[in-house]
């Protein structure tokens, strides 16, 4: 279904997706995932609409962000609804449908992005594509109840993006666990600087919002904040967030709204008929501003930006709701423009301060409504917020900069732990990251037990009798080491496995008995290659 059902503006054909995804080499970090595309964002092929049809164009190249995922192994299932032009935080202002949220199909997705969000919150994508110029990242996250981040301003590239503020848009990332939102930043930025904290050790310093900053806040919502804050084991200091909040007035009550109508204003000029008429009441509104509305509008940044800086400067993080409350559908048709601003209370300053965010589920709502929390910090720190992100879910943190390798194992895995393969997620969830691919030793011998899922089992034999097995080595943290160990079923278990270079490490191992009646799928090298030998 397309254009129809609120999420997806162009759908892929099933039988396109599974061609795609059976042409992915599965040694590559995403092979066998999904992923959903917000329509501002270009994908060859398929057509770019904005959330507008009359403006709709079929580009001939992907957007950078894209390609890189595609060539890691993601499969495109399809472009998603959105606020038209990103112009917009409800999911309402769409041609194609409203965005209503998967908790309650009473209250909106959020937006601008809030197709994608939808679809990974609905199991439609195992990630999607957004973009957040004021919180269209982060905000239909926390109405749908998963992951949304947004990285740095500047990080990833924005070409091949219908831009709504060129300066400042960032793409965004939705994902079900944070884990899954490092790996693809690992893909799209792999450049990025690791955490250099470890959280296990240090105490983290964290700011949050004082009474009078959460004044807006339901009082269920502030609850559920509370109680997430609650979790951190950090040095937590209340602050006042008035100038973050004045930085944010400034997104759509000051000049940067020009730049809305310098991307596609005279668009929305020629084709009246073609627009939602909240959408083209705001862009064509920056007529009315000068150059002179310009700079002071930058001075006025300027000024404020400081004083934000000197009070992060105290702290490792800021953390807040992400949005005070969800609002009805209804209650959005009534008050379109103020429902609007109230959702973006503490998304809208982030760009403009150049923060990098991340959204997450919190404790929960006592009424059930779907909140969240942020959590903040001065651009660069991606993998920072990311790691606390990660504390507060109840994941473990990523890798650290320095002396990571010191709380983290190393695992070898040979069969459905493999990247691509169906228990890879057990690995993931736990934080786990690829160290190499590489072989064992060769003295061993593979074999095709007979389990669900299909698993093989390694086993150790005299010299000369034996072979190099391929393997993937992952870190594993020390802390969700003893949790998988405890989760692998018998006749398998972990011991000590020796790789081509002679080291050691942990390992698949399998008991002797389960061996007995198991094919011997030695000559295949390696179990990838023995499972492609089946479709053959």
């Amino acid at each position: 279904m397309s254009g129809d059902d609120g999420v997806w503006i162009t759908r892929c054909e099933p039988e396109d997706v599974a061609a795609a995804g059976a042409a992915v080499d599965p040694s590559l970090p995403l092979a066998g995932r999904t992923m959903a595309v917000k329509d501002n964002i270009d994908v060859a092929g398929l057509p770019t609409t904005a959330g507008c049809p009359a403006f709709a164009y079929r580009p001939a190249t992907s957007a950078p962000i894209v390609q890189r995922l595609i060539e890691a192994g993601a499969v495109v299932v399809g472009k998603t609804n959105l606020d038209q032009f990103a112009t917009g935080l409800t999911g309402s202002r769409s041609p194609y449908g409203i965005g209503r949220s998967v908790v309650d199909p009473s209250l909106v997705s959020g937006g601008s992005s809030s197709g994608s969000a939808i679809a990974v919150a609905a199991g439609l994508a195992d990630f999607a594509l957004g973009t957040d110029t004021a919180g269209s990242g982060r905000v239909p996250a926390a109405c749908n109840g998963i992951i949304g981040y947004k990285p740095t301003p500047g990080l990833l590239p924005i070409d091949g993006i219908v831009p709504a503020c060129r300066s400042i848009d960032c793409p965004s990332v939705f994902t079900r666990t944070v884990a899954e939102a490092r790996e693809v930043l690992a893909v799209l930025a792999p450049q990025v600087p690791l955490s250099p904290f470890d959280l296990a050790k240090s105490r983290l310093r964290v700011a949050v919002p004082d009474d009078e900053s959460l004044s807006s806040v339901h009082p269920a919502a502030r609850e559920a904040f509370e109680a997430t804050v609650a979790r951190l084991q950090a040095d937590v200091v209340v602050v006042n967030l008035g100038d973050f909040f004045a930085v944010g007035d400034l997104l759509y009550g000051g000049s940067w709204v020009a730049e809305r109508y310098l991307s596609f204003g005279h668009f929305l000029e020629d084709h009246p008929d073609q627009v939602n008429e909240v959408v083209a009441s705001i862009v064509l509104g920056a007529r009315r501003l000068t150059a002179v509305d310009a700079f002071a509008d930058r001075y006025r940044l300027e000024e404020l930006a400081i004083r934000c800086g000197r009070l992060l400067a105290a702290f490792d993080v800021l953390v807040t709701p992400t949005v005070p409350d969800v609002p009805t559908t209804e209650a959005v048709a009534a008050d379109p423009v103020g429902t609007n601003a109230a959702l973006g209370r503490f998304t809208t300053f982030a760009n403009l301060l150049g923060l990098a965010a991340v959204a997450i589920p919190d404790a929960g709502r006592h009424d059930g409504v779907p909140s969240g929390v942020s959590v903040l910090a001065p651009g660069g720190a991606d993998h920072l917020v990311l790691d606390v992100a990660s504390v507060i879910c109840g994941e473990p943190p990523g890798p650290r900069a320095t002396g990571a390798r010191d709380s983290e194992v190393d695992l070898a895995v040979v069969g459905a732990h493999l990247t691509g393969q169906p228990l890879n997620h057990q690995l993931r969830d736990r934080g786990a990251v690829l160290r190499q691919r590489t072989s064992t030793a060769s003295h061993y011998r593979l074999h095709a037990l007979d389990t669900i899922p299909p698993k093989p089992g390694l086993e150790r034999v005299a010299d000369g009798g034996g072979a190099a097995i391929e393997v993937e080595v992952w870190s594993l943290p020390a802390a969700g080491f003893g949790s998988f160990v405890a989760s692998v079923p018998a006749p398998l278990g972990i011991g000590k496995l020796e790789l081509d270079d002679g080291t050691w490490v942990a390992g698949f191992v399998c008991e002797p008995h389960a061996l007995a009646a198991a094919a011997d799928i030695t000559s295949f090298g390696g179990w990838r290659r023995y499972l492609a030998s089946l479709d053959s």
